[in-house]
């Protein structure tokens, strides 16, 4: 069956039905796209934030690695020296370590001791040196371990003698045995000749970690949160403290297992999306955290909900669906109302002709009668109403050529279409002069984005130079808003006790003015702008506040524009310009949105200017750190020399001394006289145990008279002084008389001072 439409119903039909299909196409597609761009984006704004943070906490291990490192590879030449020195020598230096780096919990090493003791033969059996933090004390102990086995950690680090991170532990902080604390430790070897001889080690506490763990947030996404994962695949950080030292275990969306520590061992980026027992999505990114030289990794791990990745995507894409469900209204609206208006007046026109075939006169009739009666008067009264709507039409046509100032009158008062048409050209010229007020509309905003554009690549072109970056502003400010004069000013605030503002870059007329200029915070206009954060517009301003130098010489500016730096309700500094004319509210809408972006800009340059100092300085700590480095090789190099010149002397003098021991009677004394050695051929000779002769005073069982005296304490000075002194003596002992030849030869200590006396002794009967 044929349906029969008329023309109104088709073109409603088809228009409206062809206007939605395509509407909803491009909707639709424009609305997935968006939508799978914003999650995308959104999966890479959590990648960058994971792989940022990863590397701050990698950047604080490393550098306590490195630490320890220094340590081991400067210990290694221990074995060049006497325990009686290095041991010491290198329990000094852990202690200033120790207490350089409070963030050590326990400073510690292990030296074999079969590989600086020849008396021990044993594979096992070491020394231990600990430096450890009690309720804020330093404390030392050293004990011998492992006599009789090695432990199986310290059996494991032995073995594999190289860089290790061991696993994550728990460990008593204090004395309150409650107090406990996750920890690591990081091991560096003590290697010669790629033999292992001992190592050092420092323990950390996760605290900090854990404190650095829980601060990470991305703020576009509510429900984020950060952990840290060791390298065993445990918590070693995370916002759930009762999950920490437990093997971290993730559900996969497809309810699948995930098998981490095959990931963590393949040390690269990686992300997954798991679904806790509530059923929430999320969307975890890790990024590697590599430590020291060792295969090791931990992981950051960063997990996002699902829902907040997409809650902007899906909000935009409601957005768009509901555009585009009003705009196909109001386009079938309009195709509607439309095609009213054209299809009524073809059904009226279609009536008129049918009324005038059933001979109705209402309508144009182009008949020429000449009858004289009421015919004829309506004849003449059609042709006037066809000269009328000939008039009509004549204006019609010059509104059609936009001629609205073309004049019409209305044959009478009832003339409803000359009315029509008079409301017509009305409207239209009120239209063309809203059209003015559109287009000069859109000029403001197309100068305010194009404005918006200029400034927001000069503020990316100029963002490590800040004087650069202020003179560009300042200078390209002026000349846009057609000012006369401009000037910057910038919080300082380096002494918190004296935050004022200084003017950093003025401009005037081509010419940039620098000269020094401090405002106090609520002094003037300009510190009263930085202290309320609005922006300040005066026409009328107080004489000599500021002049305007031109050709034509001084003059006081019309208007006097103060905005301040403000991002996030905290002021940067505040921008001053003065003009000749007043300044239209686009303008200054204008300018406070490119003080905004200047407040960021700012913001980010202040922060890369103190990161480029914090690099400096941490380039010359470094290179203080290496120069120390280089000295304290060179010392060591001169004390092995010296430690080797001096063991060969020491050899040398221990030949001589058994020389005379086995040729010889030595004794020695004290500075007080009191014997404190004996050798076995004295002994021998006198016949005397050594228990009868130690502590007996040289002057033992001898008489003096008063010269004897003085020239026996005369002895004894000569002797303190470091004078030898050469006697023969005679002794009796059980009897029998024995007559000797002494040497009295002060020895002294490595300051030059006399600590004790020996004597050498030869019976005279030796020489007959």
């Amino acid at each position: 069956m044929k349906i029969k439409l008329n023309i109104k119903n088709k073109m409603q039909l088809y228009l409206i039905s062809l206007s939605v299909a395509i509407y909803v196409i491009a909707i639709g597609y424009i609305s997935i796209n968006a939508k799978r761009a914003a999650y995308n984006n959104s999966v890479e704004l959590v990648n960058s934030y994971a792989e940022k943070n990863a590397y701050l906490i990698q950047s604080d291990l490393n550098e306590y690695f490195s630490s320890v490192r220094t340590l081991s590879k400067a210990f290694s030449i221990y074995n060049q020296m006497p325990r009686s020195t290095w041991d010491p020598l290198f329990n000094s230096m852990y202690e200033k370590v120790f207490r350089d780096n409070p963030d050590f919990y326990k400073l510690w090493d292990s030296w074999e001791l079969s590989k600086f003791d020849p008396s021990w033969n044993k594979p096992t059996g070491r020394i231990a040196n600990v430096y450890s933090r009690i309720n804020g004390a330093v404390h030392f102990k050293q004990d011998i371990r492992s006599l009789n086995g090695d432990p199986v950690v310290y059996a494991y680090i032995k073995t594999h003698a190289k860089e290790l991170v061991l696993p994550i532990y728990f460990d008593v902080y204090t004395d309150n045995e409650e107090d406990v604390k996750l920890m690591t430790s990081l091991v560096s070897p003590v290697l010669i000749n790629n033999e292992y001889h001992g190592m050092i080690g420092v323990d950390l506490i996760l605290e900090e970690f854990q404190n650095m763990v829980s601060k990470i947030s991305i703020e576009q996404f509510p429900g984020t949160y950060a952990f840290l994962i060791s390298q065993e695949g445990k918590f070693a950080g995370h916002p759930q403290t009762e999950l920490l030292n437990q093997v971290a275990e993730f559900k996969l969306k497809s309810d699948e297992k995930f098998d981490l520590l095959k990931n963590i061992e393949k040390n690269k980026h990686f992300s997954i999306i798991t679904k806790d027992n509530k059923d929430n999505s999320y969307f975890v990114a890790f990024a590697p955290i590599k430590i020291g030289r060792t295969n090791t990794s931990w992981y950051l791990g960063l997990s996002v909900p699902i829902n907040s990745i997409m809650a902007m995507a899906d909000q935009n894409f409601m957005i768009s669906i509901l555009v585009g469900i009003i705009g196909i209204i109001i386009l079938s609206s309009v195709i509607y109302f439309v095609t009213k208006n054209i299809s009524d007046p073809i059904q009226n026109i279609t009536e008129f002709i049918k009324n005038l075939a059933r001979g109705q006169t209402n309508v144009k009739m182009n008949m020429n009668i000449t009858s004289g009666d009421e015919i004829e008067e309506m004849f003449h009264a059609l042709n006037t109403s066809i000269s009328e709507l000939n008039k009509k039409t004549v204006f019609a046509n010059q509104i059609g050529l936009g001629n609205l100032d073309y004049q019409f009158n209305q044959v009478s008062d009832e003339d409803e279409l000359g009315q029509a048409l008079i409301n017509m050209r009305n409207s239209l010229l009120k239209a063309r002069t809203d059209e003015g007020l559109r287009k000069a509309d859109d000029e403001k905003r197309r100068w305010t984005n194009e404005g918006l554009a200029k400034f927001a690549d000069i503020l990316r072109q100029n963002n490590t130079n800040l004087e650069e970056l202020s003179n560009e502003i300042i200078k390209n400010l002026v000349y846009y808003i057609d000012a006369n004069q401009g000037g910057l000013f910038i919080i300082n605030d380096d002494d918190k006790s004296n935050v004022y503002l200084k003017l950093i870059s003025a401009f005037a007329y081509d010419t940039k003015k620098f000269f020094e200029k401090i405002i106090e915070l609520g002094d003037g206009i300009v510190g009263a702008c930085a202290v309320e954060k609005e922006t300040i517009y005066m026409t009328d301003i107080p004489q000599e506040y500021i002049t305007i130098t031109s050709g034509l010489g001084n003059a006081n500016p019309d208007s006097l524009l103060v905005v301040p730096l403000k991002l996030d309700e905290h002021i940067y500094g505040v921008i001053e310009i003065a003009s000749f004319h007043k300044f239209e509210n686009y303008q200054i809408e204008f300018v406070e949105k490119v003080a905004q972006n200047i407040a960021s800009s700012l913001s980010t340059v202040q922060i890369n200017i103190k990161t480029n100092e914090l690099l400096e300085k941490f380039q010359q700590q470094s290179e203080e750190m290496a120069a120390q480095e280089e000295e304290m090789r060179q010392n060591m190099e001169e004390l092995q020399a010296t430690q080797e010149e001096a063991a060969r002397k020491g050899s040398e003098m221990e030949s001589l001394i058994n020389a005379l021991d086995q040729s010889s009677y030595v004794i020695e004394y004290d500075l007080d006289g009191y014997i404190t050695k004996v050798n076995d051929n004295y002994l021998n000779l006198l016949n005397l145990k050594r228990s009868e002769v130690l502590g007996i005073h040289h002057s033992d069982k001898m008489e003096f008279d008063d010269t004897q005296k003085t020239e026996y304490t005369k002895f004894w000075t000569d002797l303190r002084l470091g004078k030898i002194r050469k006697e023969r003596t005679k002794a009796i002992v059980n009897g029998k008389t024995y007559n000797f030849f002494e040497i009295y030869s002060p020895l002294f200590d490595e300051n030059g001072n006399v600590f004790k006396i020996l004597k050498i002794s030869n019976e005279l009967s030796d020489f007959k």
